[in-house]
Protein backbone atom coordinates (compact mmCIF):
# COMPACT_ATOMS: atom_id res chain seq x y z
CA UNK A 1 0.00 0.00 0.00
CA UNK A 2 1.10 3.51 -0.42
CA UNK A 3 2.23 5.88 2.53
CA UNK A 4 2.03 9.43 3.23
CA UNK A 5 5.36 10.36 4.08
CA UNK A 6 5.96 14.37 5.09
CA UNK A 7 8.59 16.44 6.17
CA UNK A 8 8.49 19.02 9.11
CA UNK A 9 8.48 22.19 6.46
CA UNK A 10 5.37 20.68 5.77
CA UNK A 11 4.21 20.30 8.87
CA UNK A 12 4.47 23.59 10.17
CA UNK A 13 2.27 24.60 6.86
CA UNK A 14 -0.52 22.34 8.14
CA UNK A 15 -1.21 23.02 11.60
CA UNK A 16 -0.51 26.12 13.74
CA UNK A 17 -0.07 26.42 17.77
CA UNK A 18 -3.09 27.72 19.14
CA UNK A 19 -5.45 25.38 17.13
CA UNK A 20 -3.10 22.69 18.24
CA UNK A 21 -4.11 23.63 22.06
CA UNK A 22 -7.60 22.72 20.96
CA UNK A 23 -6.87 19.35 19.49
CA UNK A 24 -5.45 19.00 22.79
CA UNK A 25 -8.34 19.84 24.68
CA UNK A 26 -10.13 17.41 22.77
CA UNK A 27 -7.57 14.00 23.13
CA UNK A 28 -7.52 15.08 26.66
CA UNK A 29 -11.59 15.14 27.25
CA UNK A 30 -11.66 11.58 25.10
CA UNK A 31 -8.51 10.03 27.52
CA UNK A 32 -10.96 10.97 30.48
CA UNK A 33 -13.83 9.45 28.80
CA UNK A 34 -11.58 6.21 27.86
CA UNK A 35 -11.56 7.30 23.99
CA UNK A 36 -7.90 7.62 24.07
CA UNK A 37 -5.25 5.42 25.36
CA UNK A 38 -1.67 6.48 26.01
CA UNK A 39 1.46 4.57 26.90
CA UNK A 40 4.44 5.98 28.96
CA UNK A 41 7.54 6.46 27.18
CA UNK A 42 10.01 3.74 26.62
CA UNK A 43 13.86 3.94 26.59
CA UNK A 44 15.91 1.34 25.46
CA UNK A 45 19.54 2.39 26.43
CA UNK A 46 22.99 1.30 25.36
CA UNK A 47 26.74 2.32 25.29
CA UNK A 48 26.55 6.59 23.88
CA UNK A 49 23.12 6.24 21.97
CA UNK A 50 19.33 5.72 23.53
CA UNK A 51 16.22 4.53 21.35
CA UNK A 52 13.28 6.43 22.84
CA UNK A 53 9.90 4.99 22.43
CA UNK A 54 5.81 6.09 22.60
CA UNK A 55 2.99 4.70 21.74
CA UNK A 56 -0.91 6.23 22.30
CA UNK A 57 -4.26 5.87 20.42
CA UNK A 58 -6.95 7.98 19.58
CA UNK A 59 -10.64 7.91 17.83
CA UNK A 60 -9.93 6.05 14.50
CA UNK A 61 -5.97 6.36 14.62
CA UNK A 62 -3.01 4.81 16.50
CA UNK A 63 0.46 5.73 16.11
CA UNK A 64 4.04 5.94 17.80
CA UNK A 65 6.78 8.34 18.15
CA UNK A 66 10.38 7.06 17.93
CA UNK A 67 13.28 8.96 18.18
CA UNK A 68 17.43 8.61 18.66
CA UNK A 69 19.70 10.56 21.26
CA UNK A 70 23.70 10.32 20.52
CA UNK A 71 25.97 12.85 21.80
CA UNK A 72 23.38 15.66 21.63
CA UNK A 73 22.10 15.09 18.29
CA UNK A 74 18.23 14.30 18.22
CA UNK A 75 15.91 12.42 15.36
CA UNK A 76 12.23 11.75 15.63
CA UNK A 77 9.59 10.09 13.48
CA UNK A 78 6.11 9.34 13.72
CA UNK A 79 4.06 6.97 12.46
CA UNK A 80 0.33 6.83 12.05
CA UNK A 81 -2.07 4.27 11.40
CA UNK A 82 -5.89 4.01 10.67
CA UNK A 83 -7.78 2.01 13.05
CA UNK A 84 -8.22 -0.89 10.86
CA UNK A 85 -4.54 -1.20 11.04
CA UNK A 86 -3.34 0.47 7.61
CA UNK A 87 -0.24 2.55 7.73
CA UNK A 88 -1.83 5.85 6.69
CA UNK A 89 1.47 8.19 7.24
CA UNK A 90 5.48 8.77 7.96
CA UNK A 91 6.19 12.01 9.54
CA UNK A 92 9.72 13.78 10.39
CA UNK A 93 8.25 14.65 14.02
CA UNK A 94 10.80 17.08 15.20
CA UNK A 95 8.13 20.08 14.48
CA UNK A 96 5.28 17.82 15.41
CA UNK A 97 7.41 17.21 18.84
CA UNK A 98 7.57 21.34 19.35
CA UNK A 99 4.17 22.65 18.26
CA UNK A 100 2.44 19.89 20.90
CA UNK A 101 5.05 20.69 23.61
CA UNK A 102 4.18 24.59 23.59
CA UNK A 103 0.39 23.54 22.60
CA UNK A 104 0.37 21.55 26.20
CA UNK A 105 1.86 24.21 28.49
CA UNK A 106 -1.13 26.44 26.50
CA UNK A 107 -3.73 24.11 27.69
CA UNK A 108 -2.41 24.22 31.39
CA UNK A 109 -2.22 28.29 30.87
CA UNK A 110 -5.99 28.22 29.49
CA UNK A 111 -7.16 26.22 32.27
CA UNK A 112 -5.14 26.71 35.69
CA UNK A 113 -3.87 30.25 34.73
CA UNK A 114 -5.69 33.68 36.22
CA UNK A 115 -7.79 35.00 33.68
CA UNK A 116 -6.77 38.38 33.95
CA UNK A 117 -2.67 37.13 34.18
CA UNK A 118 -0.74 40.32 32.34
CA UNK A 119 2.68 39.18 32.67
CA UNK A 120 4.50 36.67 32.15
CA UNK A 121 8.38 34.92 32.08
CA UNK A 122 9.73 32.32 29.93
CA UNK A 123 12.67 30.51 30.78
CA UNK A 124 14.81 29.97 27.79
CA UNK A 125 15.30 31.05 24.31
CA UNK A 126 16.25 27.94 22.46
CA UNK A 127 13.77 26.63 19.49
CA UNK A 128 11.27 24.61 22.05
CA UNK A 129 10.59 27.93 23.29
CA UNK A 130 9.41 29.61 20.35
CA UNK A 131 5.82 27.51 20.77
CA UNK A 132 5.72 27.64 24.78
CA UNK A 133 5.70 31.41 23.96
CA UNK A 134 3.12 31.17 21.03
CA UNK A 135 1.07 29.47 23.01
CA UNK A 136 0.62 30.94 26.57
CA UNK A 137 0.37 34.25 24.16
CA UNK A 138 -2.64 32.56 22.29
CA UNK A 139 -4.66 31.94 25.19
CA UNK A 140 -3.77 35.10 27.55
CA UNK A 141 -3.91 39.32 27.12
CA UNK A 142 -0.21 39.58 28.00
CA UNK A 143 1.16 42.97 28.45
CA UNK A 144 4.41 41.99 28.78
CA UNK A 145 6.63 38.76 28.49
CA UNK A 146 10.73 38.35 30.76
CA UNK A 147 12.88 36.31 28.71
CA UNK A 148 15.21 34.43 31.05
CA UNK A 149 18.40 33.15 29.50
CA UNK A 150 22.05 33.50 30.20
CA UNK A 151 23.33 34.48 26.40
CA UNK A 152 22.24 37.63 25.63
CA UNK A 153 22.64 37.30 22.12
CA UNK A 154 20.71 34.21 21.78
CA UNK A 155 17.77 36.45 23.80
CA UNK A 156 18.43 39.37 21.36
CA UNK A 157 17.94 37.23 18.20
CA UNK A 158 14.95 35.72 20.02
CA UNK A 159 13.60 38.42 20.73
CA UNK A 160 14.31 39.62 16.76
CA UNK A 161 12.38 36.64 15.77
CA UNK A 162 9.33 36.05 17.95
CA UNK A 163 7.78 39.70 18.38
CA UNK A 164 6.55 40.11 15.50
CA UNK A 165 4.57 37.06 16.03
CA UNK A 166 2.81 38.01 19.67
CA UNK A 167 0.95 40.26 20.52
CA UNK A 168 2.57 40.88 24.27
CA UNK A 169 5.65 42.84 24.59
CA UNK A 170 9.20 41.05 24.73
CA UNK A 171 11.66 41.93 27.26
CA UNK A 172 14.82 40.98 28.59
CA UNK A 173 15.06 39.99 32.49
CA UNK A 174 17.81 41.78 34.63
CA UNK A 175 16.93 39.16 37.44
CA UNK A 176 15.30 36.04 37.05
CA UNK A 177 13.79 36.57 40.73
CA UNK A 178 12.75 40.07 39.82
CA UNK A 179 10.73 38.51 36.81
CA UNK A 180 9.10 35.59 38.53
CA UNK A 181 7.99 38.30 41.28
CA UNK A 182 6.13 40.43 38.73
CA UNK A 183 4.56 37.54 36.76
CA UNK A 184 1.44 35.46 36.96
CA UNK A 185 2.73 32.82 34.55
CA UNK A 186 6.02 31.19 34.60
CA UNK A 187 7.11 28.99 32.34
CA UNK A 188 10.63 26.81 32.38
CA UNK A 189 11.65 25.39 28.79
CA UNK A 190 15.03 24.17 29.79
CA UNK A 191 17.76 21.22 29.97
CA UNK A 192 18.44 22.33 33.49
CA UNK A 193 19.71 20.06 35.95
CA UNK A 194 19.47 22.27 38.75
CA UNK A 195 16.22 24.62 39.55
CA UNK A 196 16.00 27.75 37.58
CA UNK A 197 12.98 28.67 39.55
CA UNK A 198 12.84 28.93 43.33
CA UNK A 199 9.63 29.11 45.40
CA UNK A 200 10.07 31.21 47.26
CA UNK A 201 10.05 33.86 44.56
CA UNK A 202 6.42 33.07 43.91
CA UNK A 203 3.71 35.75 44.67
CA UNK A 204 -0.14 34.42 45.28
CA UNK A 205 -2.14 33.28 42.17
CA UNK A 206 0.76 32.44 39.81
CA UNK A 207 0.86 29.59 37.33
CA UNK A 208 4.20 28.06 36.41
CA UNK A 209 4.56 25.37 33.82
CA UNK A 210 7.86 22.67 33.52
CA UNK A 211 8.20 21.81 30.21
CA UNK A 212 11.88 21.45 29.65
CA UNK A 213 12.70 18.12 31.61
CA UNK A 214 11.83 14.09 31.41
CA UNK A 215 14.58 13.38 33.14
CA UNK A 216 14.43 12.01 36.75
CA UNK A 217 18.26 14.10 36.89
CA UNK A 218 16.79 17.77 35.45
CA UNK A 219 14.86 19.86 37.84
CA UNK A 220 13.66 23.38 36.70
CA UNK A 221 11.86 24.09 40.01
CA UNK A 222 12.75 23.83 43.40
CA UNK A 223 11.03 21.48 45.86
CA UNK A 224 9.69 24.85 47.51
CA UNK A 225 7.87 25.59 44.43
CA UNK A 226 5.83 22.55 44.75
CA UNK A 227 5.52 22.46 48.10
CA UNK A 228 3.78 25.99 48.07
CA UNK A 229 1.42 24.98 45.00
CA UNK A 230 -2.47 24.60 46.31
CA UNK A 231 -2.92 22.12 43.09
CA UNK A 232 0.03 20.38 40.87
CA UNK A 233 -1.47 18.85 37.80
CA UNK A 234 0.48 16.53 35.40
CA UNK A 235 0.13 14.85 32.05
CA UNK A 236 0.49 11.50 33.25
CA UNK A 237 1.32 9.88 36.94
CA UNK A 238 2.61 6.95 35.34
CA UNK A 239 5.19 9.07 33.77
CA UNK A 240 5.63 11.32 36.33
CA UNK A 241 7.06 8.31 38.20
CA UNK A 242 9.88 7.69 36.01
CA UNK A 243 10.86 11.40 34.59
CA UNK A 244 9.50 14.06 36.71
CA UNK A 245 12.67 15.21 38.65
CA UNK A 246 10.78 17.59 40.04
CA UNK A 247 9.03 15.50 42.26
CA UNK A 248 11.68 13.43 43.18
CA UNK A 249 12.55 15.00 46.39
CA UNK A 250 9.43 15.79 47.50
CA UNK A 251 7.96 12.36 47.62
CA UNK A 252 11.05 10.63 48.86
CA UNK A 253 10.36 12.87 51.74
CA UNK A 254 6.87 11.91 52.30
CA UNK A 255 5.92 15.87 52.02
CA UNK A 256 3.92 15.11 48.69
CA UNK A 257 1.87 12.11 47.77
CA UNK A 258 1.26 10.90 44.26
CA UNK A 259 -2.20 11.02 45.63
CA UNK A 260 -1.97 14.74 45.82
CA UNK A 261 -1.35 15.78 41.57
CA UNK A 262 -4.07 15.56 39.36
CA UNK A 263 -3.88 14.50 35.54
CA UNK A 264 -4.66 17.33 33.21
CA UNK A 265 -7.68 15.02 31.47
CA UNK A 266 -9.52 15.44 34.65
CA UNK A 267 -8.91 19.10 34.86
CA UNK A 268 -9.45 19.76 31.23
CA UNK A 269 -12.95 17.38 31.25
CA UNK A 270 -14.27 19.50 34.54
CA UNK A 271 -13.95 15.90 36.62
CA UNK A 272 -10.85 17.29 38.97
CA UNK A 273 -10.91 21.11 40.18
CA UNK A 274 -8.12 22.92 39.00
CA UNK A 275 -7.64 26.78 40.23
CA UNK A 276 -9.79 27.13 43.26
CA UNK A 277 -9.19 30.94 43.90
CA UNK A 278 -7.32 33.92 42.17
CA UNK A 279 -4.98 33.66 44.88
CA UNK A 280 -4.07 29.47 44.15
CA UNK A 281 -0.78 28.73 42.80
CA UNK A 282 -0.89 26.25 40.29
CA UNK A 283 1.82 23.96 38.63
CA UNK A 284 2.02 21.79 35.78
CA UNK A 285 4.64 19.53 34.96
CA UNK A 286 4.88 18.54 31.05
CA UNK A 287 6.26 14.97 30.30
CA UNK A 288 4.93 14.91 26.82
CA UNK A 289 2.52 12.11 25.77
CA UNK A 290 1.67 9.88 22.49
CA UNK A 291 -1.72 10.42 22.59
CA UNK A 292 -0.69 14.67 22.00
CA UNK A 293 1.63 13.39 19.05
CA UNK A 294 -1.33 10.88 17.60
CA UNK A 295 -4.02 13.70 17.79
CA UNK A 296 -1.96 15.99 16.07
CA UNK A 297 -0.43 13.82 13.44
CA UNK A 298 -4.14 12.90 12.56
CA UNK A 299 -5.08 16.84 11.79
CA UNK A 300 -2.19 17.00 9.64
CA UNK A 301 -2.80 13.93 7.91
CA UNK A 302 -6.06 14.43 7.33
CA UNK A 303 -5.36 17.85 5.92
CA UNK A 304 -2.01 17.05 3.50
CA UNK A 305 -4.66 14.66 2.02
CA UNK A 306 -6.84 17.61 1.13
CA UNK A 307 -4.53 19.78 0.21
CA UNK A 308 -2.45 17.12 -1.55
CA UNK A 309 0.84 18.07 0.33
CA UNK A 310 3.79 15.28 0.90
CA UNK A 311 4.32 12.02 -1.17
CA UNK A 312 3.29 9.01 -1.69
CA UNK A 313 6.25 6.01 -0.85
CA UNK A 314 5.20 2.24 -0.97
CA UNK A 315 5.33 0.86 2.62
Amino acid sequence: MDTLYLKDEEIAQLVTVPETIDVLDRVFRDQAAGAAINNPRNRLRMPGATLHFMAGAVPGYFGYKTYTSAAGRLQFFFFLFSENTDLVAMMEANTLGQIRTGAASGLATRVLANPEASEAVLFGTGWQAQTQLLAIDAVRQLNRVWLVNRDPKRREAFIQKMQPQVKAKLEAATSAEQAVGSSQIITTITNSRDPVVLGKWLQPGTHINAAGGNLLLRREVDDDTVLRANQVVVDSIEQSKIEAGEFLGVIESGRRHWEDFVELRDVVAGIKPGRSSPADITFFKSLGLAIEDVAIAKVVYERAVKEGLGRRVTA
